[in-house]
């Protein structure tokens, strides 16, 4: 049954990759973004020439993009589920850990102390996180290791989309993990009530009460709510968590922000800085590439 799953997944995305080259899908705009960054003097210095995002060529970033996306949504459709029943177990330096543990020929690893973090997302936080590399897979992955995650999201149409996804996708032994939190009223009472509140943070901010802030060394829009609510519960514990994918491995990482100046924002700080590492590594990987994400800041480079 796993072989068959991961046959149909390679299937999709072979067929989905080849749908959306010959369509253009987001091409543009991923374009726009490249050039828009590249102008600027992020990535230029301190990359060696392997890594420099300076002198990636943006068609060929798009496409190995398209291949990353189409193979992490093919994950998404037919092997989620592998996902959602990793063991729980996983205390560091313990006999009683089950990881590493092999699953349809793959090993699933945590990174050096990520088990210690996992065992603090636990109790309850702030967990950052980004469209970057399977993202959807690690909050299934973490509410598998018991973490009582709350992911904040918008609600999709049509209705019966959404009440799939909210039931049967973003969901782990029964338990949705997804929220449509819209108030502070409930972004504190998830806080309160000791949950882990996962939000997205890498997209374009147009509400009023955005933040302005600095990423990929141009000026953007900063969702507010993270640093609202360390304003009014400041020693909320923070969390980066991801997926490094090696051939026959997939390693979680899981990090606790333990330097921060709450004068400043977390967002605009730590985070950014965070997610930036990440897209340096591989940008590729990203798929805040697709979205409009200085649309705030210079709208016009989306306007060809």
């Amino acid at each position: 049954m796993i072989a068959l799953r991961k046959t149909s997944a390679r299937i999709f995305a072979s067929v989905a990759y080849a749908i959306l080259r010959l369509t253009g899908w987001k091409k543009k705009t991923v374009l726009a973004n490249f050039i828009h960054v590249s102008q600027g003097t992020w990535g230029r210095e301190g990359a060696s020439p392997k890594s420099s995002f300076a002198e990636l060529d943006p068609r060929d970033l798009y496409k190995k993009m398209l291949k990353n996306l189409t193979r992490h949504v093919g994950e998404l459709l037919f092997c989620f589920d592998t996902y959602k029943n990793l063991p729980e177990a996983c205390a560091e330096n313990s006999a009683a850990t089950a990881y590493p543990c092999k699953v349809g020929g793959v090993n699933f690893e945590l990174a050096e102390g990520a088990a210690a973090v996992v065992e603090k997302m636990r109790r309850g936080g702030i967990f950052l996180t980004a469209h970057y590399g399977n993202y959807e897979a690690s909050g299934a992955w973490l509410c598998a290791l018991g973490v009582p995650l709350k992911a904040s999201f918008i609600p999709l149409k049509p209705e019966w989309l959404n009440r799939h996804i909210y039931n049967k996708v973003r969901s782990v032994h029964g338990r949705p993990y997804s929220v449509d939190a819209q108030t502070p009223r409930d972004f504190l009472r998830i806080l309160d009530s000791g949950e882990l509140f996962c939000l997205l943070a890498d997209q374009d901010s147009r509400i009023g009460s955005a933040l302005d802030g600095t990423f990929l060394g141009r000026p953007v829009r900063h969702n507010p709510v993270p640093d609202f609510l360390l304003k009014h519960r400041p020693n909320t514990p923070i969390f980066f968590c991801w997926i490094e994918e090696l051939p026959g491995r997939k390693i979680l990482h899981a990090e606790e922000v333990t330097a921060h100046d709450p004068l400043n924002s977390i967002v605009d700080g730590p985070y950014c800085q965070w997610l930036m590492s990440r897209i340096k590594e591989n940008p590729a990987l990203w798929y805040g590439w697709t979205h409009r994400r200085f649309h705030s800041t210079k709208p016009e480079i989306y306007s060809n």
